[in-house]
């Protein structure tokens, strides 16, 4: 068996055309540009990157983009103050504070500084407890991406048997609440699980969200098995010069696509569709506030 490739590069345009298709309707019926603000703390390089192609993506899908930039030095005070203007300013829909922040600032007090309605990241813990009483709330991006992606192959999910490979707050726990609100029968798996390789074949969806290169090998999943592979991590490529590098994910992509049935690739598969989501919360985020029917297929 050669497992479908999920070409999440694909995927991602796709909702990105979707989101600019609803934006310049709320511009033409309703007077409305949804606004995306990204607050940068600090010069580091990796989220400076993220930050530009944020930008140049939602101006792209043609909404405001807003950034902020501090110093890595800035106090909590000053970061707090800024954010407090955000929340009241009626041009911005959507907050983001690039993590991580400087070691000196409290990030759980940042992020839940920020107004839930506004939290288009989906981590302040009024989004957290919604979603995990099964209530509306902001979504966080990659999970969101994940079971997008997963509704477009197989379209119900219900009954499904899911294995969540990772528990953190950003990736494996709402991953998990969003597959229980679509009726999987979902189990969680972590460092500590006990025969992890037989848990995962149990499982017609695999999501590996750990960080760890190649962690799971192709001899773990059942036949026919979708694996979204939200991993990603750089390795030594020798065989591309001295020094060079390759990114991989949690999953040894060769031996498992040989047995999926669908599977996304690293790079190109669940990356891309991140930022996609944050445009698609950022539109759901303008809609709610000015009480508009909400984008069909970019919401949980």
């Amino acid at each position: 068996m050669t497992a479908k490739v999920i070409d999440g590069k694909a995927f991602a345009a796709t909702v990105r055309e979707k989101v600019a298709g609803h934006v310049a309707r709320l511009k033409e019926e309703n007077g409305l540009t949804p606004g995306l603000a990204v607050v940068l703390v600090g010069e580091d390089p990796a989220s400076q990157v993220y930050v530009r192609s944020k930008g140049k993506q939602t101006v792209e899908v043609g909404m405001n983009s807003f950034e902020h930039k501090l110093d890595a030095d800035c106090s909590e005070a000053e970061l707090l103050a800024l954010i407090d203007r955000l929340n009241t300013d009626p041009a911005v829909h959507g907050i983001l504070v690039q993590l991580p922040l400087p070691g000196h600032l409290d990030e759980d007090l940042v992020v839940n500084s920020i107004n839930p309605a506004k939290d288009v990241d989906g981590f302040h813990i009024s989004n957290v407890g919604l979603l995990g009483t099964g209530q509306k709330s902001m979504v966080p991006c990659t999970p969101l991406g994940c079971l997008m992606m997963l509704r477009d192959h197989h379209g119900s999910l219900s009954g499904m048997n899911a294995v969540v490979i990772g528990r953190s707050n950003i990736v494996g726990k709402p991953m998990a609440q969003l597959l229980l609100g679509d009726s999987c029968t979902v189990t969680i798996a972590h460092s500590r699980t006990k025969d992890l390789a037989d848990v995962v074949r149990g499982a017609d969806i695999v999501v590996a969200a750990v960080g760890r290169p190649e962690m799971v090998p192709g001899d773990w999943i059942k036949p026919g098995a979708t694996v979204i592979d939200v991993g990603i991590n750089r390795i030594d490529a020798p065989e591309k010069g001295e020094g060079k590098t390759r990114l991989v994910g949690d999953c040894h992509y060769v031996s498992c696509a040989e047995v999926a049935g669908a599977i996304t690739p690293v790079p190109g598969g669940v990356g891309p569709m991140t930022i996609a989501c944050l445009l698609a919360n950022t539109l759901t985020a303008a809609c709610r506030a000015n009480g508009l029917q909400e984008p069909d297929g970019l919401t949980a």
